[in-house]
């Protein structure tokens, strides 16, 4: 018999948290809207097959992927992709273990767009003018 230990309600949300963060606050900077909701359309970043059974483990390795991910694109595109591909991958696989998508490389997160305004960005304040 095999003991499992399942993830907490918190860290489900906080998975959905890093998820909603990519679409909010990474993607806009570097994907127009078009293609965010493409994204959507093809389920990037989202649970594909069953291969998730939500546990304790499991749970702890995709929230490490996808904050590794974050860190990666963002010194990624101060410092260059060379030395991250590696590191970005192997993320990229660990989620694909779990069956979640993200067909993106390091080199699409090189350039972000010029003060480009999204619909998917979070607003800076929530008082409405």
């Amino acid at each position: 018999m095999k003991t499992v230990y399942v993830a907490t309600e918190e860290q489900k949300q906080y998975i959905q948290s890093l998820i909603e963060q990519f679409y909010t606050c990474i993607f806009p900077k570097y994907f127009t809207d078009h293609e965010i909701e493409t994204f959507q359309s093809l389920g990037i970043l989202q649970f594909q097959s069953s291969t998730y059974d939500g546990t304790l483990k499991e749970a702890f390795e995709i929230i490490s992927a996808l904050q590794s991910l974050q860190a990666i694109i963002e010194f990624a595109s101060l410092h260059g992709v060379s030395y991250y591909n590696h590191l970005f991958q192997r993320n990229v696989e660990q989620l694909a273990r779990h069956g979640i998508s993200f067909p993106l490389t390091p080199e699409h997160f090189l350039h972000e767009k010029d003060h480009y305004v999204s619909i998917y960005m979070k607003p800076a304040h929530s008082w409405v003018m």
